[in-house]
């Protein structure tokens, strides 16, 4: 037996606020989920966005914490159709309140590639293949 990749889980302090941030970026949380203390969504690719709130991890966890230091508890990578993309998605998530980490640019590995930050730090890479010149 193999276990197969599945699904990405995130704690999150404020089960609307990262409803809201994922749904901006096309994660198609079901009606109500901002309400929930756990909620998922499946986009298309077939791995799953699993968002539980503090309360709920300590529901069966009494022991948990949020990781010290303050810095991002993990990153998600989106890929994007495009460059124009990646910009457009960045500037409308930072023009919506989220934390914009880093402006999209052409990195030196052949991508347009940005990062911003959902409601609780965690990161969130954009990126593109850069159209060949």
């Amino acid at each position: 037996m193999t276990p197969r990749f599945d699904a990405v889980g995130l704690v999150v302090t404020d089960m609307a606020a990262s409803v809201a941030f994922y749904r901006r970026l096309g994660f198609p949380f079901p009606p109500g989920a901002e309400h929930e203390p756990h909620a998922e969504a499946e986009p298309p690719g077939g791995i799953r966005l699993l968002l539980d709130t503090e309360d709920a991890v300590r529901s069966f966890h009494p022991a948990w914490r949020p990781p010290a230091g303050g810095g991002p508890r993990t990153s998600l990578a989106l890929r994007c159709a495009g460059p124009d993309e990646v910009d457009a998605v960045y500037e409308e998530l930072v023009g919506a309140g989220s934390h914009g980490e880093l402006k999209p640019w052409d990195a030196f590995w052949g991508q347009r590639y940005a990062v911003l930050h959902d409601p609780d730090g965690n990161a969130v890479d954009l990126f593109a293949a850069l159209d060949p010149a």
